[in-house]
């Protein structure tokens, strides 16, 4: 048994890998505790960790005036060392977002591990910049052009490098003289499937492990009657405060031979919206038990939703909306598991055609059942439970230095 400290940022793309993984070191009989907004205290004390709650600086808190991002850090790292010593901890995970527990670990001489809840997000020569929703160029053309767009990415990687070195400065720690030195430099864990990743040679370090799933409870839901494909809206819980997405594809799929049963994400609708026959309107829905029945998930392409549609074998619309998600809409055009849907394009029309395309085309029925089958055979939880683990072994055993 160990002691593990997981730290993620409050956001549920965020919390829900790690809660995952927390489960999973659980089963496992290691002891685990969750530092994060204290939103989350009453879950994670249900799946049996020991919970600290993460601090939240508003302006309130700095006499009105807001902190910068690696000022935040540099302020939250002094409390997350009390949480590393109240916890006891041997190792510590931290999200990508979330440097305060992982520069604490540090600071502690612990073994810390970066979590990277979504695809990797290092671009190689001649990719385009991450999420900007562009594919993976095909020719040596399209390769020289997204080079060009090299001295303004590299101009932008310099500058969170010299941040990320100004906090570590300020708690104490040396610089760091390498682009994304925010993730640990002994284990990066990739959360993802590899059907979503662009092929590249992986440093020895970062492990590709699967999707972590996890999700609150919720109750059940009644899925529209009768036998026609069952397609799922399921839009951001952050994104698109005017339910853009959620009113084209109900009005959108009214007409069509599907059922639709379609969420609001207990985010209220501030306007009427006529709900067609085909089609339940609900407040919240169970992934884990709803997406196995159903055939299409039409999304914002947030990386959970679309990892746990794949898992389900179900085909993917993804309407991207901002963050991370043009880039997963990228990949689910690249894999072939799905549609994607400009968002200036969302139209009721337009989400109806490309739920109609999805549901016909064999070969994305094909690459979503590879997909599945994927996940089915290479559980991400136990995986990255393995990695650790092992990872843990060789530090212990003195054999384990730093990658560079």
């Amino acid at each position: 048994m160990a002691r593990f400290l997981l730290g993620a940022f409050g956001d549920p793309g965020h919390v829900f890998p790690l809660m995952a993984l927390g489960g999973a070191l659980r089963r496992r009989g290691h002891d685990v505790s969750m530092h994060t907004a204290e939103k989350w205290r009453a879950h994670a004390e249900r799946e049996g960790f020991r919970f600290f709650a993460a601090p939240e600086y508003t302006p309130e808190m700095t006499n009105g005036v807001p902190l910068k991002p690696y000022q935040a850090v540099a302020a939250a790292t002094g409390q997350a060392q009390e949480v590393v010593e109240a916890s006891d901890a041997e190792f510590v995970v931290a999200d990508i977002l979330t440097l305060a527990p992982a520069l604490a670990g540090e600071l502690a001489g612990l073994p810390v591990a970066t979590l990277v809840p979504h695809v990797y997000p290092a671009p190689l020569d001649g990719w385009p910049p991450y999420s900007l929703g562009a594919r993976l160029p095909r020719t040596g053309l399209g390769r020289a052009l997204w080079r060009g767009t090299r001295p303004t990415l590299d101009a932008g990687l310099a500058r969170g490098m010299r941040e990320c070195n100004e906090t570590r400065e300020l708690v104490g720690l040396p610089p760091r003289m390498w682009v994304h030195n925010g993730q640990s430099d002994e284990l990066v864990l990739v959360a993802t499937m590899p059907q979503l990743e662009y092929p590249r040679t992986w440093r020895d370090h970062v492990k590709v492990i699967g999707p972590l799933l996890w999700e609150p409870p919720a109750e059940e839901v009644e899925l529209p009657p009768g036998d026609a494909p069952l397609v799922l809206v399921a839009p951001s819980t952050s994104q698109d405060p005017r339910h853009r997405l959620l009113r084209a594809a109900v009005e959108g799929l009214g007409e069509l031979p599907v059922r639709v049963l379609a969420t609001w994400n207990r985010r209220p609708l501030k306007d009427p919206l006529e709900i067609p026959d085909n089609t339940r309107l609900v407040e919240w829905v169970s992934y884990a038990r709803t997406m196995p029945e159903c055939d299409v998930v039409v999304c914002h392409a947030g990386h959970g939703t679309v990892v746990r549609a794949l898992a389900s074998g179900c085909r993917l619309v993804a309407v991207p909306a901002g963050g991370d998600m043009n880039e997963n809409a990228a990949r689910i055009d690249w894999a072939g598991v799905g549609v994607r849907l400009p968002r200036r394009a969302t139209t009721p029309r337009s989400v109806g055609l490309a739920v109609g395309r999805a549901l016909a085309r064999d070969d994305i029925g094909r690459r979503v059942a590879e997909a599945q089958a994927w996940v089915a055979a290479h559980e991400g939880g136990e995986r990255a439970v393995d990695v650790l683990e092992e990872h843990l072994e060789r530090r212990r055993a003195g054999s384990m230095a730093p990658a560079v």
